[in-house]
């Protein structure tokens, strides 16, 4: 790796949030030279929208779950194997070429809620044309829209193709876009998929490779990456109340105010924050304010709520092989988007549930998926409530009226002040240069360049809402300032360990 010039190593930079994004800033920027790099973090544990948790003796991830697209091209992945983080069939050769498009092929068991398993053979041909139609939403790029959003486009295309259907066909099929959409919804991380550009849709990108998780938890990742770092890198309990960049009053252009008052300089600022919490906050986080154009591509930039309900049961209902569930609402069948009594029917929004494999790891546990305003609707319910909605649901789509539940645990994203959500996608009249936007650091030009960067999830052009693309945009961010403070280009240091 080119070096770095010797007296521009004490550059002082503060990074702001030590989810993955900051922390791979941080290895990077120490690992190039730089002795004076501070991450200052708002809660009392590194990782952010990166936890894993404990139900009963189980690890469960309560936030980021797979690495997807585990394949030579991605860092998460590397890192991982690198750290002995990942079981032997994730490191396969015919795992790692494996092309799933982002839709792993999960075998399934469907479910309705007149308590009927249904034969998936039946339901399977359905399902294709489902998948298919979503394919389809991810052609438009650059091209003329029919429709401004991927919900309005997928319903018009299953009106028509079940069009001349007969009754219980055409019922059916809509049942199953009903789940599909709401099983997009947890993918995209939104309320609609009304809400999601259909231009803008075909911006993510897959990688190669069968989506894969940490046996031990994914904050492994996090643990072994702060090991590259320098003890005292992180200060943990210390939000940031605001940054003032375009500073004249002292020798560095950048004062980092804390919320405990405390207040540090600094040449250059890597805010890592989530896209969610900088809707809510731009305004008072810095002084002067944002430029127009990067505020409206926030604001353009969709943010939403994907939360999990893990259940526990001390047997499986479920088939052996199952890998996913699909719960099918026999009255879904209109394809009209309702407004829901959220405190009644919030339930009807979970889509099924992924099991948790292997069994001899994990016992009988599954993981419900849900997203939108009844997800945040439900973070406010008490556990008892929570447990007591998801038993009913599933003794009336099993029809098992004793059906009992071990255990149930949530997670809460909407209400974590410091993450405002889950993760981003790109809304109604969203393009690439609204993603490029929101990566563009303040100022790009003049003499004191650079004092403000931005990194995170939202900020990647095409693997927004993983952890690989959070990565990316801290390696991205940290060889911005390298390429500033080195006579030639550099290299990525995390892609070499």
């Amino acid at each position: 790796m080119d070096s770095v010039k010797s007296e521009n190593i004490n550059a002082k930079i503060v990074i702001v949030g030590s989810g993955i994004a900051g922390i791979s800033a941080a290895v990077e920027l120490t690992a190039a030279g730089f002795t004076n790099v501070q991450i200052l973090e708002a809660t009392g544990r590194s990782g952010g929208r990166i936890k894993t948790g404990r139900l009963g003796d189980n690890v469960v991830e309560i936030g980021a779950n797979w690495i997807h697209g585990p394949s030579e091209e991605n860092p998460v992945f590397c890192l991982a194997r690198r750290y002995g983080l990942l079981d032997p069939e994730a490191l396969t050769p015919e795992n790692q070429a494996m092309e799933v498009g982002g839709h792993p092929p999960w075998v399934p068991n469907f479910f309705t809620s007149t308590g009927r398993k249904l034969d998936a053979e039946c339901i399977l041909p359905l399902q294709m044309t489902c998948l298919e139609i979503l394919e389809e939403s991810s052609s438009f790029e650059g091209k003329e829209e029919p429709f401004p959003s991927v919900g309005e486009f997928i319903c018009s295309k299953a009106l028509e193709k079940w069009a001349d259907a007969d009754k219980a066909t055409r019922s059916l099929g809509f049942s199953v876009v009903s789940n599909l959409l709401k099983g997009e919804c947890c993918v995209n991380g939104t309320h609609s998929l009304d809400e999601v550009g259909l231009g803008a849709f075909s911006l993510y990108k897959t990688l190669p490779g069968l989506d894969c998780t940490f046996p031990k938890g994914y904050e492994g990742l996090i643990q072994n990456l702060l090991s590259e770092l320098p003890s005292d890198t992180v200060k943990y309990n210390c939000p940031v109340r605001c940054i003032e960049w375009n500073n004249t009053e002292t020798e560095s252009p950048v004062i980092v105010e804390c919320e405990d008052g405390d207040r540090m300089t600094a040449d250059h600022v890597i805010v890592t924050v989530s896209l969610g919490y900088l809707k809510k906050h731009h305004s008072t986080l810095f002084r002067p304010p944002l430029p127009l154009h990067k505020l409206h591509s926030i604001q353009r930039q969709g943010f939403g709520t994907n939360n999990k309900i893990f259940v526990e049961f001390d047997s499986a209902w479920w088939d052996a092989d199952c890998e996913v569930m699909h719960f099918l609402w026999e009255d879904e069948n209109s394809l009209v988007d309702k407004t829901l009594d959220l405190q009644s029917s919030w339930i009807k929004k979970l889509f099924g549930f992924t099991v948790l494999k292997p069994t001899e790891r994990y016992g009988h546990l599954l993981c419900g998926w849900i997203a939108g305003h009844e997800s945040e609707y439900m973070e406010t319910l008490s556990d008892q409530e929570v447990t007591q909605a998801v038993t009913q649901l599933i003794r009336r789509f099993t029809g098992n009226p004793i059906l009992t539940p071990k255990r149930v645990l949530r997670s809460q994203w909407f209400h974590n002040p410091w993450t405002c959500g889950s993760y981003s996608f790109p809304g109604t009249g969203c393009s690439s240069q609204d993603l490029k936007n929101l990566a563009e650091p303040l100022p790009t030009t003049g003499p004191q360049p650079l004092q403000v960067l931005f990194a995170g999830e939202a900020t990647h052009p095409c693997f927004y809402s993983t952890v690989h693309g959070a990565l990316l945009t801290g390696q991205r961010e940290a060889d911005r300032l390298l390429s500033h403070y080195s006579s030639t280009s550099t290299n990525h240091v995390l892609s070499k360990l």
